[in-house]
C-alpha cells in the first residue's frame, strides 16, 4: 500500500494538536442500497487492535483491517479548507438500476 500527502495535508496534519489516545487513522463507511459504496475519511480516534501503522512524511497513520479490505494501492490524501480532509480512493461494487 503506497500512501501520499498533498503539502497541504502534510502540513495540516503537523499542526493538528491530537486529544491524548487519539491518533489519525483512515476510516470506512459502508453505505448503498442494492449496491455497495465505500466512504472514506480521516478521522482522529483512539488506537484499535491489530491496526496497521504506516508513516508518512513523519506522520503515523492507523488503519484498521476492515478498512484496509476495501482499500486500492495507492491512496491520495488532500486538504482543502472547504472539503477538511479528503481520500482519493472510493470503492463502488456496481451501479443498481430499476426499470419500471
Amino acid at each position: 500500500m503506497f500512501i501520499t500527502f498533498s503539502k497541504e495535508a502534510v502540513e495540516r496534519l503537523k499542526s493538528v494538536e491530537l486529544e491524548k489516545g487519539k491518533f489519525p487513522r483512515i476510516d470506512a463507511t459502508m453505505g448503498g442500497g442494492c449496491g455497495l459504496s465505500v466512504k472514506f475519511s480521516l478521522i482522529f480516534d483512539e488506537a484499535r487492535r491489530n491496526d496497521l501503522l504506516f508513516e508518512v512524511a513523519g506522520i503515523k497513520i492507523r488503519i484498521d483491517h476492515f478498512t484496509k479490505r476495501y482499500l486500492q494501492d495507492d491512496i491520495y490524501i488532500d486538504y482543502t479548507d472547504e472539503h477538511r480532509f479528503v481520500i482519493v480512493d472510493s470503492y463502488d461494487s456496481g451501479a443498481c438500476s430499476l426499470e419500471i
